[in-house]
């Protein structure tokens, strides 16, 4: 596997990257922090759609998904998701669930390159341990329910993802610069 140096700025002025990059994968995979760092790297604007849509209705995801369930958490979440994706110059961290709508993934696909943020299983449980604030790991054993989310989520994850970057045992600063690389490398061979 290429051990990639650390980008410098001066060098990601001369990369060839995407206007905009989205970010998908499971809870705790890294997509808000490493997306901040992304898109400082890359001198883009950093977008979070589920902050924006705790920013818009005032209140946290977990009470949209106590008042209006699931599915109306899920068409804010298209609504916000096709706005945001409208901006150009932007690194979007996505919500965990943003690829179970094919009208998502087919918004993602077509207005950027979508990075899936993969991490295994103990890494997933490790990060969101403390976490009170997912609704869907509130109840019942948080492992277990990550493990089914992952078997539902993760092949629309790998068939939606242009470029797919582990994050396990890494800084969310070292992930970004992998991502950095990756999108400049996918360029060059698309342009080859």
């Amino acid at each position: 596997m290429l051990d990639l140096l650390p980008l410098c700025w001066h060098t990601c002025e001369t990369m060839k990257i995407p206007r905009n990059i989205f970010l998908i994968g499971a809870m705790g995979a890294g997509k808000s922090t490493i997306g901040r760092h992304l898109a400082e790297l890359l001198h883009k604007d950093f977008r979070d759609c589920d902050q924006e849509i705790e920013k818009r209705t005032g209140v946290s995801i977990a009470l949209i998904f106590e008042i209006e369930g699931e599915s109306g958490f899920r068409k804010r979440e298209t609504a916000v998701l096709n706005e945001l994706t409208c901006l150009d110059n932007i690194v979007l961290a996505t919500g965990g669930g943003v690829v179970l709508s094919e009208e998502n993934r087919a918004v993602l696909r077509k207005r950027g390159v979508v990075v899936y943020l993969a991490a295994d299983i103990d890494t997933l449980t490790q990060r969101t341990r403390r976490d009170r604030n997912r609704p869907l790991l509130r109840h019942g054993d948080r492992r277990q329910k990550l493990e089914e989310l992952l078997k539902q989520r993760e092949p629309l994850y790998r068939s939606e993802a242009d470029v797919i970057i582990k994050t396990n045992r890494r800084s969310p600063l070292a992930v970004a610069r992998k991502i950095a690389a990756a999108l400049n490398s996918l360029d060059a061979d698309q342009n080859a």
